[in-house]
C-alpha cells in the first residue's frame, strides 16, 4: 500500500489563508466591539461578535492612526478588511483598514466624544474666558493669506477703525496637517504677545472641510492662550468644538472683526462732547462765582475785610483754575499723544495728521478762550477793588486827615465846644492814634 503525501501544519495553515484571502479580500462586517486592546506597539486588537459568534479583529497601526473617534467595548461598528489567517495559532481573522460607526457618522462620533472629554476636564468653562479688549493696538488673524475670510475681516477693521493694526498668521484651514498648523500659530501668538486680541476661523465650508476646528490639539491650544481668542469660523449654522473653547464665538469672519473694533469716529464724538461739556461746566462755574462775587458786594458791612476776603477767594478760584487747566491739558496731551502714535503708524498718513492737528488745535483754543476769562474777571475785579478803596475812610485818612475821640467814652469830636482845656482826647491817624492833651480851645481862626 502506497503511503499519501501528508502536508506539514504549516503548509496546510498556508493554504488556507491563500484560500480566504482570495475569497475574502474586499469584506464589510458588522457587530459589536468587545476584548479591545490597544498595546504600545499602536495596534488595535478586538474581537467582533454578535448574538451568535465571534471573530478576531485587528487593525495595523498605520490605520488605526486614521481614526477619527475612540475604540471602545460595546461600540457597534461596520469594519473593512480582508480575511486572513493568523498561522501561529491557526486562527482567522479580519485584518481591518476602515472602521465606521453604526448609526451615526465617524466625525460626529468623535466630535461627542471629545467634547464630552473636555467638559469633564473644565475646558469649557466660563470662569476661564476673557474679556475682549475695548480698542486693541493690534489685532492677530490665523487664517488661510488667500481666502474670503481674510478679505472681509481686514475691509470691516479698515471701515470701523483704520489705526488698528493686524498681523496675520497664514495657516492651512483644511486638510492633512491643518490642526498642527493653526496650533502652533496660536502657540506662537501668545509666546511674542504682539498683539491684544486675536481670531482664529475660516469662512464656510462643509463638516469635513471645517473639521480641523474640532481636532483637540486647536482646541487646547485655544483654551491656553493667554490672549483674549475670538472664534470665527464659518457660517452662523457651524458650531466648532473651537466655539467652546475660545473666549468669544464670532458667528462669521467679518462679526469677528466688528467686535473687536471700536467705531472710530464715534470715538472722536465723545471725546469731542467731554471737551464740549468741559467747557460748558466752566462757564457755569464762572458765573456762579461772578454772582456770588456780585450778591456779596451788595451786602457787604464793612468794604475793607469784604475786599480782602474777595482777594483771597479769587486767588484760590485762580489758582484752582489754573491747576485745573494745567490738569487738563496733560490729559489732552495724553489722549492726543496716545492718539497720534496710533495714527502714525496706520495708513493713509495725511488723514492722521489732519486728525492730530484737529485734536491740538481744541485744546490751543480752549487754552486761549480760558486765559481771556480769566484776564477779563480779574479786570473786572481790579476796577471793583479801585472803587472800593476810593470810599474807603482809611483812604482819607492816608491824606493827612485825623478823627478826634473824646476819653474815655470815645465819642467822636465835631466841634470845638464839645471839648474844654485839661481834657485828654485820641486822633486816630491813617497808620495809628496819638493820645492829646487840650491846652486851649479857639474859635476857627489862624493859630
Amino acid at each position: 500500500m502506497t503511503t499519501p503525501t501528508a502536508l506539514t501544519v504549516t503548509e496546510l495553515t498556508r493554504h488556507i489563508r491563500t484560500s480566504l484571502e482570495r475569497a475574502f479580500s474586499n469584506i464589510w462586517v458588522q457587530g459589536e466591539v468587545s476584548n479591545l486592546a490597544t498595546p504600545s506597539s499602536g495596534h488595535v486588537y478586538f474581537t467582533l461578535k454578535d448574538d451568535r459568534s465571534q471573530i478576531r479583529a485587528v487593525m495595523f497601526r498605520r490605520a488605526a492612526m486614521l481614526l477619527r473617534f475612540a475604540l471602545d467595548n460595546g461600540l457597534h461598528v461596520i469594519v473593512h478588511g480582508k480575511l486572513t489567517v493568523y498561522e501561529p495559532r491557526g486562527d482567522y481573522q479580519v485584518l481591518v483598514d476602515a472602521i465606521e460607526p453604526q448609526g451615526v457618522g465617524a466625525l460626529q462620533l468623535a466630535y461627542e466624544q471629545l467634547k464630552e472629554k473636555l467638559e469633564k476636564e473644565g475646558v469649557f468653562d466660563s470662569s476661564r474666558k476673557q474679556p475682549l479688549p475695548f480698542l486693541p493696538r493690534r489685532v492677530g488673524m490665523i487664517t488661510s493669506r488667500t481666502g474670503a475670510a481674510i478679505r472681509d475681516m481686514l475691509t470691516v477693521l479698515h471701515r470701523r477703525c483704520p489705526i488698528i493694526g493686524v498681523v496675520l498668521y497664514p495657516v492651512s484651514v483644511q486638510g492633512d496637517g491643518a490642526a498642527e498648523q493653526i496650533a502652533e500659530a496660536i502657540r506662537l501668538c501668545d509666546r511674542q504677545h504682539d498683539v491684544d486680541v486675536l481670531i482664529v476661523g475660516r469662512g464656510g465650508g462643509s463638516w469635513e472641510d471645517l473639521w480641523c476646528f474640532n481636532e483637540e490639539v486647536v482646541v487646547r491650544a485655544i483654551a491656553e492662550c493667554r490672549i483674549p481668542v475670538v472664534s470665527a469660523v464659518g457660517h452662523e449654522i457651524d458650531v466648532t468644538l473651537a466655539d467652546f473653547a475660545a473666549d468669544y464665538r464670532a458667528p462669521t469672519p467679518s462679526a469677528a472683526a466688528e467686535a473687536v473694533s471700536p467705531v472710530l469716529d464715534d470715538l472722536r464724538r465723545e471725546i469731542q462732547g467731554y471737551g464740549d461739556r468741559l467747557r460748558q461746566g466752566m462757564h457755569n462755574h464762572l458765573v456762579k462765582v461772578r454772582q456770588q462775587f456780585h450778591s456779596a458786594f451788595r451786602a457787604l458791612p464793612d468794604p475793607q475785610h469784604i475786599l480782602q476776603m474777595r482777594v483771597q477767594r479769587i486767588d484760590d478760584l485762580d489758582h484752582r483754575l489754573t491747576r485745573a487747566m494745567k490738569s487738563f491739558q496733560v490729559e489732552r496731551r495724553t489722549i492726543v499723544s496716545a492718539l497720534s502714535s496710533a495714527l502714525m503708524r496706520q495708513s493713509p498718513q495725511r488723514a492722521i495728521t489732519r486728525t492730530s492737528m484737529a485734536v491740538h488745535q481744541h485744546v490751543r483754543h480752549l487754552t486761549r478762550t480760558m486765559r481771556v476769562v480769566v484776564s477779563s474777571k480779574r479786570h473786572q475785579f481790579r476796577t471793583v477793588a479801585t472803587s472800593l478803596q476810593t470810599l474807603n475812610p482809611l483812604a482819607i485818612l492816608s491824606r493827612g486827615y485825623s478823627v478826634l475821640e473824646r476819653q474815655p467814652s470815645g465819642e467822636i469830636v465835631r466841634s470845638r465846644t464839645q471839648v474844654q482845656a485839661g481834657e485828654r482826647v485820641r486822633a486816630l491817624l491813617a497808620d495809628g492814634s496819638l493820645s492829646c492833651l487840650v491846652e486851649r480851645v479857639d474859635p476857627f481862626a489862624n493859630p
